[in-house]
């Protein structure tokens, strides 16, 4: 079976914008085959090339039914055809991990991953219940309410960063020192007019009107982010009372989108915008954790990704997180006895945001351009999702043979 491989260079995120911001007017999937659309045209890459594509999406938009085949045609690709997937945080890894098993078994040979979500004035959902006294149904908020209780366990998701927090003696202190660690690590990314960035960011960034017809604004990089200062955390008290996850301390809900081609390495090679690097996708791994500790669940991932590749913490150059909870890092440090500082190096969802699908997407690019940065290595990326559960990829960067 063929080597799995992504191209260098073929891949892009908008910038994550926090919810109700720049991004809040557009339908996500038309907006995420918009970005691809330009994105692939900027890079050089071929629509002909692709033979098969994954949509991952998790907040449901009018027409979504429809799913992949309606974002390949309006990205100008009608007869491809794949899977729309919904894994919550975990949806940007799984669809890696699909379109990677496509073309491991030979079902085609270079595929699009897209990942979309607009958290901003999610779907009201109305459930029928002809059964019920007076036929009165349920609705549901579909943002709202599944951030306040998971239907199996019944606790909100910051109630499982304080079980986890609790479990582990993790207290404000040092959740508030990692995550000055985090924005610290950010800044990083926005050093030298956002160099970083504009390595799988196309800056500025034209926001279009919701028709896709007219220039609405423009961003120079991710929206929302808030400075923070030791002496505005000291200031803070946990969301829960008697607990120690601050509103600092976990992240915010965001819009935005982020691509990826996948395919064999020998198509890597043709579709690269730098063919001397290579990247190589090494294994993925997936767990469940107890109900109810879903911040633990990256730790098992990790372990099992690490299995699947042949390989060590010790072998890992470069680790990326999904941190929804700055708890996820603090567990995952201990776990492999590690400083947090070497975990998130130029940015976090923690930071930027969290658009649910595309979170993932995004960290596994930034992670593949850190370890370019460094002249290559392997890297770690694990992050957690809603039902207690994590995903986790390992991947390697270096000179094209």
């Amino acid at each position: 079976m063929p080597d799995i491989a992504i191209p260098y260079g073929a891949y892009w995120s908008t910038p994550f914008v926090r919810w109700q911001g720049a991004l809040a007017h557009l339908h996500s999937l038309r907006f995420a085959a918009h970005v691809a659309q330009r994105a692939l045209a900027r890079r050089g890459l071929p629509l002909q090339a692709i033979d098969h594509g994954v949509l991952g999406t998790t907040v449901p938009q009018r027409g979504a039914f429809y799913g992949l085949p309606w974002l390949m045609g309006l990205v100008g690709a009608p007869g491809v055809a794949g899977p729309t997937i919904a894994q919550a945080c975990a949806t940007g890894a799984r669809a890696l991990q699909s379109a990677a098993a496509e073309v491991r078994e030979g079902g085609a040979q270079v595929a699009l991953v897209v990942t979309a979500d607009r958290t901003s004035n999610g779907p009201h959902l109305y459930y029928p219940a002809p059964d019920a006294p007076g036929g009165q149904g349920e609705s549901e908020n579909w943002i709202l309410d599944n951030f306040e209780r998971d239907p199996f366990v019944n606790i909100a998701m910051v109630d499982a960063a304080e079980r986890v927090a609790h479990k582990h003696g993790i207290g404000m202190a040092r959740q508030h020192a990692v995550v000055l660690e985090r924005y610290a690590q950010y800044a990083d990314a926005l050093a030298d007019d956002s160099a970083f960035l504009r390595r799988f960011m196309d800056l500025p960034f034209d926001v279009p009107d919701a028709r896709f017809a007219k220039l609405r604004g423009t961003l120079q990089g991710d929206e929302g982010v808030h400075a923070t200062t030791a002496e505005k955390l000291a200031t803070l008290a946990p969301v829960r009372a008697g607990g120690t996850v601050s509103y600092a301390s976990q992240t915010h809900p965001a819009d935005g989108s982020a691509g990826m081609l996948v395919t064999t390495a020998e198509r890597a090679r043709e579709l690269s915008t730098n063919p001397g690097i290579a990247i190589r996708v090494l294994g993925f791994g997936q767990a469940r954790v107890e109900p109810g500790f879903m911040p633990e669940a990256p730790v098992p991932a990790a372990q099992r990704a690490l299995a699947a590749a042949g390989l060590a913490l010790a072998d890992i150059d470069a680790i990326k997180t999904h941190n929804p909870f700055v708890v996820n890092d603090i567990v995952l440090a201990d776990a492999f006895g590690i400083a947090t500082e070497r975990i998130n190096r130029f940015g976090s969802s923690l930071v930027w945001g969290h658009p649910q699908a595309p979170t993932g997407l995004r960290s596994i690019i930034e992670l593949i351009e850190e370890l370019a940065l460094r002249g290559g290595g392997h890297g770690l990326f694990t992050g957690c999702a809603a039902g207690d559960t994590g995903m986790a990829v390992v991947l390697h960067v270096g000179d094209a043979a």
